[in-house]
């Protein structure tokens, strides 16, 4: 059970920056039907995940993996610059998904002894 949750996490992320890039490049009515489309799937797989997650470190990477997958989708799709500071304020949110993540775990320890 718990590792469909952790596909139904890789799968909010994916939906998130479809319908970021989607916002991005949207020039038609039908453009936004699809957007439109792909967002309530999106919280479905968000809500599906925190079913057996703890909520914030569901919320922490999916917020991460936006913030991270759109600056990327910049710099790979849009042409934008890959600055030092774009990457090392990655790198901190990486590190505190990746602390959130351990914490939780160890909490988790705490509550089965």
């Amino acid at each position: 059970m718990l590792n469909k949750s952790w596909i139904y996490v890789v799968l909010t992320s994916l939906f998130e920056l479809v319908w970021v890039y989607g916002f991005n490049t949207a020039s038609e009515w039908w453009h936004w039907v699809l957007i439109l489309c792909v967002i309530p799937f999106d919280l479905h797989f968000l809500a599906k995940a925190c079913e057996n997650l703890p909520t914030g470190t569901v919320y922490a990477i999916f917020a991460a993996a936006g913030t991270v997958g759109t600056a990327l989708m910049d710099v790979f799709l849009f042409d934008r610059q890959l600055t030092t500071g774009k990457i090392l304020f990655m790198i901190v949110i990486v590190a505190g998904v990746v602390g959130l993540k351990l914490s939780d775990e160890q909490q988790t320890e705490g509550v089965t002894n």
